[in-house]
């Protein structure tokens, strides 16, 4: 009688970091904005390096959407759609042929080259974050790229929603509390009503740390143009 095939492990992250996507945290893309930005930059690389930290044997970035595919070696975006001749290699030097990265995964690879992180690294969208934890060896540390509401103010992108702000402090008040199944629990057609780009990477991440033992610490909200940008960063147990 033969057995039935053995169940492939899932590596569970042992920390994650939540930064936002905007280019403008690129210095060379705010140009003078970039002292609006400075603060949150300073935020995104201390959960960053709070991370790496531990020395994961793979750093999974997370965003974009879903089916956009995943993302390794030879792959990369760049920036010159926003005015800024910068080539971003995601993993590597950027080969021909190569995919393109959505901006997520640019800015995200942008943070950890920032972080002097040279390991593994294997971007995903948020539908294939689960599958993609199947057999990864471990540690495995997390990087979820994704932006809250876009209607925090009259001069925001989807202009002003009451709703908008206090979305983005419940989001806050889960990254800060460590609060796995809260991230998980987010309505996702909400969230695309208020312009949350970070959502579906939110629930994601939430969904695979059911059950465990998280510490979180926030280190931004802000709504500097009014976009709600969070950084927090997450120890796993």
């Amino acid at each position: 009688m033969s057995s039935a095939p053995a169940a492939r492990s899932r590596a569970t992250p042992s920390a994650v970091a939540f930064c936002p996507c905007p280019p403008l945290l690129v210095p060379a893309v705010a140009g003078r904005a970039a002292a609006d930005t400075a603060t949150l930059l300073a935020a995104c690389a201390t959960a960053v390096d709070a991370v790496l930290a531990p020395r994961p044997a793979v750093v999974v970035v997370v965003g974009g959407e879903a089916g956009c595919g995943r993302f390794g070696d030879g792959d990369g975006g760049d920036l010159r759609g926003l005015g800024v001749d910068l080539e971003v290699p995601f993993a590597g030097r950027a080969r021909p042929g190569g995919r393109r990265t959505p901006l997520a995964h640019t800015l995200g690879a942008w943070l950890l080259d920032g972080a002097g992180y040279a390991g593994v690294r294997l971007g995903v969208g948020p539908d294939d974050l689960a599958g993609a934890l199947a057999g990864l060896p471990g540690p495995v540390a997390v990087l979820a790229m994704g932006d809250g509401s876009a209607r925090r103010s009259l001069k925001a992108p989807g202009h002003l929603d009451a709703a908008a702000e206090p979305f983005d402090a419940a989001v806050a008040a889960a990254l800060a509390a460590g609060d796995p199944g809260a991230l998980a629990a987010l309505d996702p057609a909400e969230g695309a009503r208020l312009l949350s780009a970070g959502v579906p990477a939110w629930r994601a991440v939430g969904a695979v740390l059911a059950g465990r033992q998280v510490t979180g610490r926030l280190h931004a909200h802000e709504a500097p143009f009014g976009v709600g940008y969070l950084v927090a960063d997450w120890s796993v147990r």
